[in-house]
């Protein structure tokens, strides 16, 4: 099999610890979440002696306090305690106190408060002591659940909605004195997300590319968010669809050729001159390229100009571009039998076209918008027919335009990226999420799993949180 671009198991783990996995502020004082016993019993012991400490004239906040939850949001107790018997001695153990770590979670509808209660235990003979380990938080030290990070995700990059406009992340920011610092463009990761190094198993790939506006450096200059996708369903194919967007700085060919450096199969993409010389035989090699190109483009050059002008060749050829689609009848069909359908239906169709455009390209001005979309398509005749003798190609590229929409409307909605680094953690949050929606009609539940089971799970094991393999021994997602 044919291997292609794309860093999901690795990569995929990494992008999702580099989200969570991190200090959420530069000072980790303010980050804490527990109250620190010493504290806690002097506080009981003066108020049990009817003593108060006086108290400056202007009182001042240490660092490490913060906004406590709210107390009428519903609260669940998840409690964390040690054997009874004492680890030396084997003895019956008395309680002594416990440490109360309170999170703020999201459930599609509410919130709530999860209260982590670790009693401490104390050992009647031997004095030794026994406490369960605080269990691993998606951001450390932080009050932020997995439900409510994920719900952040979701409203911005797959919801569309600011995340100074969206109702959840509102409400939690007059709670939480840490609520900007949640969402994965502020928090410091204590590990850099490794390149995307490993390939994803492709034979096709659809390719395309959108302008994203970045607030700086650079203003003025062109970003582009790349998008590269497998999407095997339209024939039946037994790979799992997924999606990976990349993030470049400008549009220079350089950046998708070092993508697809390791692909070797059939790429669908528009003209894109940057795309030709993975086309083209290098060191007395065969290309291990093969261009594909899409029919959707070339019909869209001559609607346009039937749109302007109303020519009657270009009605003609839309006409006639429009009858090659005879997909609509070979959808979930095997490789054979769309290939079957199309060299009886569709070549004819295609062998009168290429001679309606060479007649009609002799009877205009050269110089004219036709004539111009006419040479587009005769000049990539051999890429654009090439998917009459193979049944796992599209006629059309038009899957990879579906998965460039979702940037078109998050531009419209949050604007702008704050940076080039921001710029690659969004493309990160579309890759999770798209291949997400690809696999499962609620991207967030499968945020949600992953980012409570990511801090503990081992990094050489990522592959299972990919979205078709955690389905199958998760019962919080099947659940949810």
């Amino acid at each position: 099999m044919r291997s292609g671009l794309v860093g999901q198991r690795t990569a995929v783990g990494n992008q999702i610890r580099g989200f969570f996995l991190s200090a959420a502020s530069p000072c980790a004082k303010e980050l804490e979440t527990e109250t620190p016993p010493a504290a806690s019993e002097a506080t009981a012991a003066q108020a049990e002696a009817g003593t108060t400490l006086e108290q400056p004239s202007s009182p001042q906040l240490p660092k490490s306090a913060r906004r406590a939850l709210p107390a009428h949001l519903p609260a669940r107790d998840v409690v964390h305690a040690p054997s009874c018997a004492c680890p030396v001695c084997g003895r019956e153990m008395r309680k002594v106190s416990e440490d109360v770590t309170e999170i703020l979670d999201y459930i599609p509808g509410h919130f709530e408060v999860v209260r982590h209660v670790r009693p401490a235990f104390s050992c009647r003979r031997c004095e030794s002591m026994a406490q369960s380990h605080m269990p691993s938080l998606p951001i450390e030290r932080g009050q932020a659940g997995a439900g409510l990070l994920a719900h952040i995700l979701v409203s911005k990059y797959c919801d569309h909605v600011r995340s100074t406009t969206s109702p959840a992340f509102t409400r939690a920011k007059a709670w939480s004195s840490t609520a900007p610092r949640w969402r994965p463009g502020s928090a410091k990761s204590r590990r850099s997300p490794r390149p995307w190094s490993k390939r994803l198993p492709a034979e096709k790939l659809h390719v395309d590319d959108a302008p994203v506006p970045v607030w700086a450096p650079g203003m003025g200059k062109t970003k582009r968010l790349w998008v590269y996708l497998r999407d095997e369903r339209p024939f039946g194919g037994r790979a799992p669809p997924a999606v990976v967007y990349r993030y470049s700085p400008d549009r220079k060919a350089e950046h998708p050729r070092a993508q697809l450096a390791h692909f070797d199969g059939f790429l669908q993409a528009d003209g894109y001159s940057g795309f030709g010389p993975l086309y083209q035989a290098a060191d007395r090699q065969p290309p291990s390229v093969t261009e594909v190109t899409c029919w959707a483009h070339v019909r869209r050059y001559f609607y346009d100009i039937h749109v302007t002008t109303n020519a009657p060749i270009a009605g003609e050829a839309l006409q006639r571009i429009g009858n090659l689609y005879v997909e609509r009848t070979a959808i979930k069909l095997s490789p054979e039998q769309r290939q079957r359908i199309r060299q009886s239906v569709a070549r004819p169709l295609i062998d009168d076209l290429a001679t309606f455009l060479d007649a009609s390209l002799a009877m205009i001005s050269g110089r004219s918008e036709l004539a111009k979309a006419i040479r587009y398509a005769r000049s990539r005749w051999a890429a654009l027919t090439r998917y009459l003798d193979d049944g796992t190609l599209e006629i059309s590229n038009n899957a990879a335009e579906r998965a460039i929409r979702p940037l078109a409307l998050g531009r419209k909605n949050y604007l702008f990226a704050g940076s080039d680094a921001g710029g690659e953690r969004a493309a990160a949050a579309y890759t999770l999420i798209e291949t997400a929606k690809l696999n499962s009609p609620d991207p967030q539940a499968y945020l949600r799993e992953v980012i409570d089971r990511i801090a503990d799970h081992p990094i050489n094991r990522v592959a299972e949180l990919l979205p078709w393999n955690i389905g199958l021994a998760s019962p919080i997602r099947a659940a949810a």
